[in-house]
């Protein structure tokens, strides 16, 4: 009868001989000068010229030593240059930096993005925003293309690709102050009014200067932001900062449309690049004023909290019945698919709209607008909970238009007087920003409004 050493001894013994054989069967790593393989090389121990099957044995002495030395192998096997697996269509995916149009306001919604304000330092100006911009546009040119992030950084996205990484800035009103360019601040960037749903706090809102960032990996889009930090030095402080997240790509078995945190299709009516009006509805004309900002856009920012408890109290029929859409596929309540046109006149057996008459869909279309139009871009939020479990979650809104004084704030005031869903979310904080144009190769990102 065989002893429990005879039967661990002979275990090992057949896991020293698949380890040796793992080892000869290693294809030889590539020579990155030639491009031919080099012998491959036997396994040492540290005072030995080589491992005879008895020795190996002798030093496990278990088999689960012997079983993490062969993990240790088949590791290394997996980060040899000859064993490189390529980056997936997601990781590889790239937007471009220099255009006209800055990337980030058309661009596909990413996984991950971060907001941040900054103002800009007692004692900086004009040139040393210029200077900033110039830093920042290079960094961000770099970073798209998945290029290095310079010297000091961590190394967090090192083994990624671009993911998609955009980064977006634009020009709040206090910039203009601040620089000695009041002159050419644009009529569009005057303060929003105050509306009856805001609850908004100062201290996360506005500021001098504003950047997005966006990608489909959560460690390029947070080097991304440090790095941007980091390259402010001197010139500028975060005022704010606030980070989101969407569904990854891919999650679906089709592309569909964002949910938002209350489980509703989001952006079903947002305009296509491929629609007639789009252009002149989100983007500065060419020969439009100010001159700096042609083929720019403006961005309202606004972190909206959903009430979320309350929210969920409700029936799913009543939650429908405050948007105007099913929740299952975003179709309008008179029927059809997610892009059917809405039957605003329709009426149930007892004579009632079917899409109630201060539903959100309803009271938030460009007919019921003045024809406003604008690009709603996304990202939900969590950040924890007050101290009576309150959630605190919601959405960081943007919309991007050519003009807020037709785009947001018609329609915002409009959603103040009279949408069901206001009494579930709160506006807490606010920004508005001039975004410039796409710079040229070897220009930076507003340079025609700081070197003008």
């Amino acid at each position: 009868m065989r002893t429990r050493r005879t039967v661990v001894a002979r275990r090992a013994a057949g896991h020293a001989d698949w380890l040796a054989r793992a080892v000869s069967e290693q294809p030889s790593p590539v020579d990155p000068d030639s491009g031919s393989r080099r012998p491959s090389l036997p396994v040492r121990v540290k005072g030995a010229s080589g491992v005879s099957r008895r020795q190996l044995l002798g030093t496990a002495g278990a088999t689960g030593m012997l079983l993490g030395g062969a993990a240790g192998v088949a590791g290394h096997a997996a980060a040899a240059p000859g064993n490189v697996t390529p980056l997936t269509a997601l990781g590889s995916d790239r937007s471009p930096f220099h255009g006209t149009y800055q990337s980030g306001i058309t661009s596909e919604l990413q996984s991950r993005g971060h907001l941040l304000s900054f103002d800009l330092t007692a004692g900086a100006g004009r040139r040393e925003a210029a200077a900033l911009m110039r830093r920042w546009s290079a960094t961000a040119a770099r970073l798209m293309a998945g290029g290095p992030a310079g010297d000091g950084n961590t190394d967090v996205a090192r083994d990624a690709g671009p993911s998609s990484l955009t980064v977006t800035f634009g020009f709040g009103h206090s910039f203009f102050d601040r620089t000695g360019l009041q002159h050419r601040r644009p009529r569009a960037l005057d303060p929003l009014p105050d509306f009856s749903s805001d609850r908004l706090d100062k201290a996360r809102s506005n500021g001098d200067l504003w950047v997005q960032i966006g990608a489909n990996d959560a460690l390029v889009a947070f080097n991304a932001m440090r790095v941007i930090q980091r390259n402010a030095g001197s010139a500028a402080r975060v005022r704010w900062q606030m980070s989101g997240f969407n569904r990854s790509p891919g999650a679906t078995a089709r592309p569909m449309t964002a949910r938002n945190l209350m489980g509703q299709i989001d952006g079903t009516r947002n305009p296509r690049p491929g629609d007639d009006s789009f252009g002149r509805s989100v983007f500065v004309p060419a020969d439009g004023e100010p001159d700096w900002m042609a083929n720019g856009s403006y961005v309202v920012v606004r972190r909206i909290r959903m009430l979320l408890d309350d929210w969920e109290k409700l029936s799913r029929g009543d939650q429908e019945k405050v948007i105007g859409r099913r929740k299952s596929d975003g179709a309008p309540l008179t029927g059809g698919t997610e892009t059917t046109a809405m039957e605003l006149e329709k009426t149930d057996a007892d004579g009632n709209l079917v899409v109630p008459i201060n539903a959100h869909a309803r009271v938030s279309r460009p007919d019921y607008n003045q024809g406003a139009t604008m690009v709603r871009r996304m990202f939900s939020y969590h950040d924890g909970h007050d101290e009576d479990g309150t959630p605190d979650a919601g959405m960081l809104f943007l919309c991007w238009q050519a003009d807020p004084l037709r785009g947001f704030v018609p329609v915002q005031r409009h959603l103040d007087r009279g949408d069901a869903l206001s009494q579930y979310i709160r506006h807490e904080a606010s920004g508005l920003y001039a975004v410039p144009g796409g710079a040229a190769d070897g220009e930076y990102v507003g340079q025609r409004l700081l070197e003008a």
